[in-house]
């Protein structure tokens, strides 16, 4: 798999039935090795390892209902209330983050409100803060570390 501007992290795999898996700590269990899962672990350990986040406030791919459609969000991290801080939105390393995908994350905010908003494709990292009252997002540096 491509190397991602991410930091090395050491993964577990195992080959089934003719397939590469990956195992992910917060599902707890092996899952394909496709493009963008090679990019969501890689987030995953990055807010553990690096942020200092609770892998507990941690959820992967998890359906949601917008506007009477499932959709699937990639990473949302809570705050110890249940409130979510950070959504993100995780590509493969070949599609190039558009206006596309920042329309798409911003659609699944309008339903889960979260306070920061992350989109990747573990080449290039797009970091936000959402405004509710002036309905607008602005650009960061990077998401906050944990504070506990």
């Amino acid at each position: 798999m491509l190397q991602l501007n991410f930091p090395a992290y050491k993964f577990r795999f195992k080959n089934s039935e003719n397939k590469v898996q990956i195992f992910d700590v917060i599902r707890k269990k092996f899952v394909v090795l496709q493009p963008e899962e090679w990019v969501r672990q890689h987030l995953v350990h990055y807010l553990i390892s690096e942020k200092k986040y609770p892998s507990s406030l941690i959820n992967v791919e998890k359906q949601l209902t917008i506007n009477g459609l499932k959709k699937r969000y990639d990473i949302v991290v809570f705050n110890s209330d249940g409130s979510i801080e950070i959504l993100i939105e995780c590509k493969a390393p070949d599609i190039s983050i558009s206006q596309t995908t920042f329309n798409q994350i911003a659609q699944y905010n309008l339903n889960l409100k979260a306070n920061f908003l992350m989109v990747t494709n573990g080449l290039e990292h797009f970091y936000c803060k959402m405004d509710f009252e002036k309905e607008k997002y602005s650009f960061l540096k990077d998401i906050p570390d944990f504070n506990r």
